[in-house]
């Protein structure tokens, strides 16, 4: 069962890989984007943890609801509502319960990866962060070591392909050759899982 503390270890984890990875996230969006992407992704998980740390809210549902209301209000940019939108949709999807299964936290994930998909309108193919949590959340029911490799793998699959939605999208065919920052910055996210549950 994963409980408040697991989710707190998720999201410090996932701090922490973005803090390692933020030049070369911000290298991948200067290629495609606002060249922010890292710095931005910096700032809100920052915040996440330190609110984690200020607050210490006691069931998964509401470390998720206060991680996404952080990064709403601190990462600038499309990345603020659609990381903002994944936690607050999952975190509402598991309600007030003190533990959670894991199956429980795959169907809320899925919860929170469609409601991303319905705000920003992008599909798997359109080289979004939607490109390395759908294969991610497919891969969940084999373990999180699995999710992680689906979603480096959908990550690295969005080199070859023209962006269809966001910044990138206004490139059209330049956009092609380089691997998209919110996909990458999602397989992190989806890496971290991983680490925090010791895989």
């Amino acid at each position: 069962m994963l409980d408040a503390d697991f989710f707190r270890r998720w999201l410090t984890a996932a701090a922490a890989s973005v803090n390692r990875e933020a030049e070369h996230l911000t290298a991948l969006d200067s290629a495609i984007g606002d060249a922010d992407h890292g710095t931005n992704m910096q700032r809100g998980l920052t915040a996440v943890t330190a609110a984690l740390q200020e607050e210490s809210p006691d069931t998964p549902g509401a470390v998720l609801m206060l991680a996404a209301k952080q990064l709403i209000s601190k990462v600038g940019g499309a990345s603020g509502p659609l990381y903002g939108t994944l936690l607050r949709r999952t975190g509402k999807t598991l309600g007030d319960a003190t533990e959670v299964s894991e199956e429980q936290f795959a169907q809320a994930l899925r919860a929170g990866v469609d409601a991303v998909m319905a705000l920003g309108g992008a599909a798997p193919g359109d080289k979004t962060m939607i490109d390395a949590l759908v294969p991610a959340l497919d891969a969940l029911g084999d373990g999180f070591a699995a999710a992680r490799a689906a979603a480096e793998q959908g990550a690295e699959a969005t080199t070859p392909l023209q962006a269809r939605k966001g910044r990138a999208s206004y490139l059209g065919e330049r956009s092609i050759g380089h691997q998209d920052p919110g996909a990458t910055s999602a397989a992190l996210l989806i890496a971290a899982l991983a680490e925090a549950h010791g895989e």
